[in-house]
């Protein structure tokens, strides 16, 4: 699969732009704060229907503007597919694929696989559970329609309990309704964990080859998923529960509340591991997703990496330049003197500078 180009209106801080990409490497340079990553995130939202830093719709759309478009044209299994992505400011976003309107944004996921890299996944150990939450999600919503569904219904049920929970403090007879929505949580619950725990143990197969390659030979990393709840005892433990759900007005049990534990050598790396340790932990994570992701749709996905090899010394650099190199790959950086150095082809270089994109000459 390849991403050929992207076309934005009134998106961010860019008014109008066509770029083009080629299967290679393309590099985005320029200073900070001038719109390179705003070229990420458009690509990302065209293939996820989401924002990668989580921004809700209206932050995107251009200062004093009521919608922003994003057009990506791709290609998989040599065939050609659009994207259209209308965004507006007081309404639901508009998703099109080769014309057609899709009813559900589940509609649009598989067709173009996308690992996103920042700086901020190599904090994903040492910061809280909610971003390798979100690990898992971004990717298994990728990879797996049922996931999706089971997610999207999961996180409904939960709203709707802790609306529920909400209410009950001034309506007591409304606590047997509780029962109801205890059961959809279990229902969807169970699968959620069952498709993490699984991806989870795929990646933990792949992961101890890159991070021993790392670190010399000299560590060891286990990955874990760490339930919040056995699958076993969920519904249980949610009617045990209810009146501590009761009293702070949430559900405190589920998998919206799971984990993922590193352990480098048996030690919990998130806790006692050194920075270091933490980011070497972080980058073999990514790598492993990337092979992964290889291995189950047999393709490569697309990856995008937002300014990343600053964080990186060059031992960490150049195994991920290594790992790039069959991989169609966008780049933002605020040089590139890195690449130019690390004999990879770079197919396109493109200059931003407040929000005007201008092709280099290579």
């Amino acid at each position: 699969m390849l991403i050929n180009s992207l076309e934005l209106s009134t998106y961010r801080n860019y008014d109008n732009l066509d770029i083009t990409f080629d299967p290679g490497i393309t590099i985005l340079y320029g200073d900070n704060a001038q719109g390179k990553t705003n070229i990420l995130e458009a690509v990302y939202i065209a293939g996820t229907t989401k924002s990668h830093r989580g921004s809700k719709d209206k932050d995107i759309i251009k200062f004093n503007e009521d919608e922003s478009h994003i057009r990506l044209y791709i290609t998989k299994n040599d065939v050609g597919h659009k994207i259209d992505v209308h965004l507006r400011r007081n309404k639901n976003k508009y998703i099109a694929i080769d014309g057609q309107s899709i009813k559900k944004s589940g509609e649009l996921l598989g067709l173009i696989n996308m690992i996103f890299f920042s700086p901020e996944d190599l904090s994903i150990i040492k910061n809280g559970p909610a971003g390798r939450r979100r690990f898992i999600n971004l990717e298994l919503c990728q990879l797996n329609k049922m996931y999706f569904y089971n997610y999207v219904n999961y996180n409904k049920a939960l709203e709707q309990r802790n609306t529920l929970l909400k209410q009950i403090s001034f309506n007591n007879r409304l606590k047997d309704t509780l029962d109801l929505w205890d059961t959809y949580l279990v229902q969807y619950g169970t699968e959620v964990i069952k498709e993490r725990q699984h991806f989870i143990e795929q990646l933990n197969d792949i992961v101890k080859g890159i991070h021993n390659h790392l670190t010399g030979g000299k560590e060891l990393i286990e990955i874990s998923y760490e339930n919040n709840v056995s699958i076993e005892d969920y519904e249980n433990t949610l009617r045990k529960k209810r009146d501590i759900d009761l009293k702070y007005q949430s559900t405190q049990t589920g998998p919206h509340r799971d984990d993922i534990c590193f352990y480098v050598n048996d030690i919990d790396v998130r806790t006692y591991g050194s920075q270091g340790q933490q980011r070497t932990a972080a980058l073999s994570l990514k790598l492993a997703e990337i092979e992964l992701v290889k291995s189950l749709i047999h393709d490569t996905p697309v990856l995008l990496l937002d300014d990343v090899m600053s964080e990186l010394d060059s031992n960490r650099r150049n195994y991920l330049l290594d790992s790039i190199k069959d991989i169609q790959t966008i780049v933002t950086c605020t040089g590139y003197d890195d690449f130019i150095k690390s004999r990879l082809t770079i197919d396109k270089i493109y200059e931003v500078v407040k929000g005007n994109v201008k092709e280099m000459k290579i």
